[in-house]
């Protein structure tokens, strides 16, 4: 045999033999190697319970501002968005008929007492008539009796004396009727001075225009709404919270809010008002968050997330939320011991909205949780090999 070519072959062989290690050593570091895990270990964290909800901003009192009487609208003061006063002239209606009703009545009542006046006049006439009358009777009747004058006299002075009593009771009747007449021309002269003034619309209250409705020239009707007007000390959202979530809202929690105008932007709220009555179908309780201190800008309608605080845990022991996961109906982790894979069941506690859940109980001093995808988790098996990483 010959030598070097015996020890070429060696060579060859030891060569082939080193890169298939080398292969074997790679396809064990990366196909075929274990799966890499990140891994974190219990932390003491200040937790904060919330409950979350999704609705509409809305406002507590909304009011529909309406004209009285039916009339053409003449001009309008104000706009959708304007802030008013209460008393604030907001609308005026073409009123000429209506004032020229309450010139009539204010008229009308001045010669009622033009008219009473000269009948006191006349009463008092009457009345010194009738005392006059009264003396020349009874003079006359005395002299009658003394026969120093006829008798057919004396009669004629009786009944002047009863005529005059008779004009003084119709003074009397007079001036009850002018008062009575006086009365009537001044309620009529109220109601046509109301009419008139129904003509001018004012704010009933101090808020916020939400819609004007009409416009100038438009004829209105009794009721038909000219304004929509809120109150802007009022303005809540309306948040459906789901029902397995209702425990420890209340009145009086604090919130947090957040508008789809405002994106990344969130405003205080406590929740003012719960409902009485879930949705059948969705499962869901009203529950209306206030913003504290009242909105400023608001749009009615808007979408909004309310987030309700319903309790704080300060060094709390905790885990990012993506290492939990729910298996055969049970919470728990996946933890990693010698390199494999084992489940194990927790109780948690406080959820908290920057993905930190707390661990009551479950776990031991030490224990390395795998925080991965639910998709990652879906593979995972017990005793299954894995490499972790922090």
């Amino acid at each position: 045999m010959n030598l070097p070519q015996t020890l070429a072959q060696k060579k060859k062989y030891l060569v082939w033999i080193i890169v298939f290690a080398a292969a074997v050593i790679a396809l064990n570091k990366t196909l075929l190697a274990p799966p890499r895990v990140k891994v974190a270990a219990v932390q003491k964290r200040d937790l904060v319970a919330q409950v979350y909800g999704n609705g509409t901003v809305e406002a507590k009192v909304v009011v529909g501002i309406s004209s009285k009487i039916t009339g053409r609208i003449a001009e309008l003061y104000a706009d959708q968005g304007d802030r008013v006063k209460k008393g604030q002239l907001l609308a005026r209606l073409e009123n000429e008929d209506l004032l020229h009703q309450q010139r009539q009545s204010e008229a009308g009542l001045k010669k009622s007492a033009a008219s009473l006046t000269a009948e006191e006049a006349n009463l008092q006439k009457a009345k010194a008539n009738l005392a006059l009358a009264e003396k020349n009777a009874q003079r006359f009747r005395s002299l009658a009796a003394k026969e120093m004058v006829s008798r057919l006299e004396s009669e004629q002075y009786d009944t002047a004396f009863q005529l005059a009593r008779a004009e003084v009771a119709r003074s009397q009747a007079a001036i009850e009727a002018m008062k009575m007449e006086q009365r009537a021309t001044d309620a009529a002269l109220g109601y046509a001075r109301s009419k008139a003034g129904d003509a001018l619309i004012y704010a009933p209250q101090d808020g916020i225009i939400i819609t004007r409705d009409l416009e100038k020239g438009a004829t209105v009707t009794a009721g038909m709404s000219i304004f929509t007007m809120a109150d802007p000390a009022a303005v809540w959202v309306k948040a459906n919270v789901d029902e397995s979530q209702l425990k420890g809202v209340g009145v009086g929690k604090k919130a947090a809010i957040s508008l789809r105008s405002y994106p990344g932007e969130e405003f205080p709220g406590q929740v003012a008002r719960l409902g009485q009555q879930s949705d059948r179908v969705t499962e869901e309780l009203e529950v209306d968050v206030a913003f504290t201190p009242p909105l400023q800008n608001f749009r009615l309608g808007e979408q909004s997330e309310v987030y309700i605080t319903t309790g704080m845990k300060k060094d709390a022991p905790a885990l990012p939320s993506a290492a939990i996961v729910t298996r055969d109906q049970k919470r728990g982790v996946w933890t990693v011991a010698g390199g494999k894979l084992a489940f194990k069941s927790v109780t948690t506690g406080i959820e908290d909205r920057g993905n930190f859940t707390e661990i009551v109980a479950g776990l031991d001093p030490g224990d390395q949780a795998v925080v991965a995808t639910p998709q990652e988790m879906g593979k995972f098996r017990k005793g299954m090999k894995v490499r972790s990483t922090r």
